[in-house]
């Protein structure tokens, strides 16, 4: 009954069982033999040599990334709407030691060359501006809207030409991979994205986010940042193995299309109070105070969005039937 959010998801039995198989004594911080074989697991998922680092949140590995492609005093160009810009309490600018964040608009909290170009073009080179930096997109957006490689790509082009770093959250990543259906390599890397927060606790993890760096020289600093932020547990095995028990068998992936297709049930239903179309696992419905209260007093528990409307997040976890009543009850509307 609960569609709040998918943080509020259980923890898979993969990652469980490999919490209990590595609770014994070992290296503390990051020196034991999970966390080292992080750099080649995700590098083999990603055709590539990677960086690749546990962090305990989506937010500390945004802001880490984040300090690692702008200094102080740049600038870090995202959606208006981006998780970065108003729902981390200033994390990015506390992490960065003061970066700027620069807004740009655009349908479905994705951002277009165009947009992007017209809000770097508006900005003095001159000593008394803030210069841009880095780039940052979220994929799947916070309104669940998808990325493609295509799309990305011509993000990482305007990016490079420009000489910006270029950042993507992925708090649902695994989602977008799923509606995809493309390779990992193919709409982060391939496509310009120098670092990546690749999420898992959304989709099935307990407390580990990874930190992806395809330009490796990165790493190393963000090392001591890492510590410095205070982001370097002791125990840190518990964290690495839940990123390993997810790539395994394409948890991570199966993950994600379960999730991705509950969204799509429950859109299902919905008609024209769709408000953006269904690509990950976030439904976003319009519906007036006395609607919603209705479907909670059914049970059915959700986030208001803006006025007049409501979103809908479906887990990993949640079959068919219990999505349906949902379904059902929003198409009774």
């Amino acid at each position: 009954m609960r569609f709040f959010s998918d943080n509020a998801a259980p923890v898979h039995p993969a990652v469980l069982k490999a919490m209990a198989d590595v609770n014994v004594l070992d290296t503390a911080y990051d020196g034991d033999r999970w966390s080292k074989s992080l750099d080649a697991r995700f590098s083999d998922l990603f055709e590539t040599e990677v960086r690749a680092l546990w962090v305990p949140s989506g937010t500390a590995a945004n802001c880490l990334a984040l300090a690692a492609l702008c200094p102080p005093y740049g600038g870090v160009v995202c959606h208006r709407d981006a998780h970065i810009q108003n729902d981390e309490a200033g994390a990015p600018e506390f992490y960065t030691h003061g970066a700027k964040l620069m807004l740009v608009d655009g349908d479905g909290a994705k951002m277009t060359p165009d947009a992007i170009t017209a809000t770097l073009d508006a900005i003095a080179g001159d000593v008394h501006r803030v210069q841009p930096h880095a780039i940052s997109i979220t994929n799947a957006t916070e309104y669940g809207r998808v990325y493609t490689p295509a799309e990305v790509a011509a993000i990482g082009a305007l990016a490079k030409a420009r000489g910006l770093g270029f950042h993507m959250d992925g708090a649902r990543f695994a989602n977008a991979v799923a509606h995809l259906g493309c390779s990992p390599a193919e709409v982060t890397w391939r496509a310009g994205v120098e670092a990546l927060s690749f999420g898992f606790v959304k989709n099935g993890a307990m407390n580990a986010e990874v930190l992806v760096f395809f330009k490796t020289d990165l790493a190393d600093a963000t090392l001591i940042r890492r510590k410095r932020a205070g982001h370097l547990l002791s125990k840190g095995r518990y964290l690495a193995v839940q990123p390993l028990a997810m790539l395994e068998d394409d948890v991570w992936l199966e993950n994600a299309r379960a999730a991705n297709a509950g969204a799509t049930l429950l859109a299902s239903g919905a008609g024209d109070r769709l408000i953006h179309p269904v690509e990950a696992n976030e439904v976003f419905l319009r519906a007036t105070p006395d609607e919603a209260a209705a479907l909670r007093a059914e049970g059915f528990d959700f986030y208001d969005w803006a006025a007049g409307e409501i979103r809908l997040v479906t887990s990993w976890d949640q079959q068919a039937e219990a999505i349906r009543p949902l379904a059902d009850a929003i198409a009774a509307l």
